[in-house]
């Protein structure tokens, strides 16, 4: 049957057709939707990791014991993930494995550009790159395959176009894959350095036959336009310069990208009087090039960051750009990210961004929107988990030093379970004395509201152990810990009172739902009212001061003709952030009717 998928879904539907029978990943973009899409599939065990590495660490389990399993991540989850990577690509499966990452060139939602095509040529670890939806599901059911046969972890790098762009895809039937016996076998699976001493040696083995097998892949493929000028790109780089050069030029795909086909490419440059390398990010295809004896135009001609659009292509090598429709940009408004109506997030930053003499260290998470207008309440955003030690950091340089200021640190549930508690006991055996806040918003939000484990249900949607922040905090040793509704600005503020000059480590938790989320039993039962009341200026009190808008509610602005607040009704959730701030009580609960 043809259907139309993104990446994502055929990623997703690759793997079911092949027989995976585990599956884990830790959400996000542009990798989110592989794990929600195989959550699907009953013959599949599918799980919300906590971070990246567990999720590869549960997967390698799984093929360990004798079944084809997965791990999907972005391509800053391979940092996390990469200490189990290296030492797995020793080891071989038993069941097939694959990795799959979601690069992101032009950082959408990310905060790095990083090109994973390393990880795969620095822990020698085969790699395939789909260049459409039609690839993803082909390639991943070759990589199963492949994996089995040549005793190897496998990774599939997508990129964002890849992840989220629908294209045809050939779907089949699920190959139903026995099990494999699990035997004991400590010479292979403990790696101590006896045992690794010889499988480094077997890996080098296993690359040069991996080498062998590149020149001949069918994912590695010639196009002969009879051309003097050749293109060599793979993935989403071969599609634009498809839409760029159409059957001018020759081209070479490549779609097995690790260990790269040499000898092809030698052959395919011979009697080229112009090669084009184009590859998005780092200039791997452009050295492999040059290794083969060959002067390419790659960096010095195309850019080394952002992605290479068929724009880029064209205004690179000196075209015109294509035709497309003109727009007035006179239509368009700037609008800066902010947060939503009634985020639990608002009301907090609107406290901790009129303190002074604190440092912000923040996370990764809606709460980076924090650092931008009007709350100016976030000093440092660096990866997940990194709030609470990179301001444990600050603090002991601020109480070395004398300076007198005080870190505090800030991060959601979600990345506090990810890589948060590591940090957080750091924090508390190193003696800092930084106040550290969880913004408990009873869901992963950032991603698209995935379950984890504060929110008592699983990756397909079912009860679920659920993991109590406030517990989990005082066993790690915290003894001043306080729950605040962060809608309660006066209970924020009670609370950053009575930490602030604390010789120990302190832990604020804000616990309030996402506004977006679809509410289960137990919100509806633990938080009333629940984004059910509506609020109202009163115009006959409004002084027009504006302080209310430092509140940065989108659901509330400023009438300049009138010189009065304004509150959307159609927008306003009823959180009353906005009352409060308010000097002149002109804004109220709507009367009911």
């Amino acid at each position: 049957m043809k259907q139309l998928m993104t990446g994502d879904e055929a990623i997703a539907r690759g793997a079911w057709e092949a027989g995976v029978r585990f599956a884990a990943a830790y959400p996000g973009t542009p990798s989110t939707e592989i794990l929600e899409n195989l959550s699907r599939y009953d013959e599949i065990h599918t799980e919300w990791a906590s971070n990246e590495k567990t999720a590869l660490e549960s997967a390698i389990g799984a093929s360990v014991a004798g079944v084809r399993s997965m791990a999907s991540m972005k391509h800053v989850g391979m940092n996390v993930a990469a200490d189990p990577l290296f030492t797995w690509a020793y080891m071989g499966v038993s069941g097939g494995n694959v990795i799959v990452t979601a690069d992101e060139p032009g950082m959408y939602s990310s905060q790095n550009e990083q090109d994973n095509r390393n990880y795969a040529r620095a822990a020698r670890i085969p790699m395939l790159e789909p260049a459409d939806s039609g690839e993803c599901l082909a390639m991943m059911k070759d990589a199963f395959a492949f994996s089995e046969e040549y005793n190897t972890p496998v990774i599939v790098r997508m990129t964002t176009r890849v992840c989220h762009s629908k294209s045809v895809v050939e779907t089949g039937e699920r190959t139903e894959v026995p099990v494999k016996e699990w035997v004991k076998n400590p010479a292979r699976y403990v790696s101590v350095p006896a045992n690794a001493k010889r499988m480094r040696v077997e890996l080098e083995e296993r690359v040069a036959r991996l080498a062998a097998y590149s020149e001949e892949s069918c994912w590695n493929t010639v196009e002969d336009n009879g051309s003097s000028v050749g293109v060599i790109a793979s993935g989403i780089c071969y599609k634009h310069a498809k839409e760029v050069f159409g059957d001018t030029v020759s081209y070479l795909k490549i779609g097995f990208s690790w260990p790269l086909p040499m000898k092809l490419i030698a052959s395919f440059c011979e009697g080229k009087e112009t090669i084009y390398v184009i590859e998005e990010n780092d200039p791997l295809l452009e050295e492999a090039v040059k290794i083969a004896g060959y002067t390419p135009k790659g960096k010095d001609t195309f850019p080394a960051y952002d992605e290479i659009t068929p724009a880029v292509i064209r205004a690179s090598i000196g075209l015109e750009p294509a035709p497309t429709p003109e727009l007035d940009a006179s239509d368009l408004i700037a609008r800066v990210p902010t947060f939503c109506a009634g985020c639990p997030h608002r009301g907090f930053f609107y406290a901790l961004g009129k303190r002074k003499d604190i440092m912000i260290s923040g996370d990764i998470g809606c709460y980076t929107l924090a650092s931008g207008a009007p709350y100016k309440a976030l000093d440092s955003a660096l990866c997940m988990g990194a709030s609470i030690s990179l301001g444990h950091g600050a603090q002991q340089a601020f109480n070395m030093t004398g300076t007198k200021k005080k870190a505090v640190c800030v991060l959601g549930d979600s990345t506090f379970f990810h890589t948060g508690v590591n940090s957080l006991i750091n924090t508390v055996y190193n003696g800092s004395n930084t106040i550290n806040v969880i913004l408990d918003n009873r869901i992963t939000g950032m991603t698209g509201h995935q379950d984890n484990p504060g929110t008592g249900y699983n990756a397909k949607g079912e009860p679920a152990a659920l993991i109590d922040l406030e517990t989990l905090v005082k066993a790690i040793g915290v003894k001043h810990v306080r729950v605040v509704d962060p809608n309660n600005l006066a209970e924020v503020n009670q609370a950053l009172d009575d930490f602030m000059d604390l010789t120990e480590p302190s832990v604020i938790i804000t616990r309030w739902p996402c506004a977006l989320k679809k509410f289960s039993r137990e919100d509806r039962d633990e938080f009333s009212p629940l984004f059910t009341e509506k609020y109202v200026v009163d115009k006959d009190v409004c002084i027009g001061c504006k302080l209310c808008t430092k509140g940065g509610c989108p659901a509330l602005s400023f009438n300049k003709a009138e010189k009065k607040a304004v509150i959307d009704r159609s927008a306003c959730v009823g959180c009353g952030v906005c009352a409060q701030i308010c000097p002149k009580n002109a804004i109220g609960k709507e009367a009911a009717k």
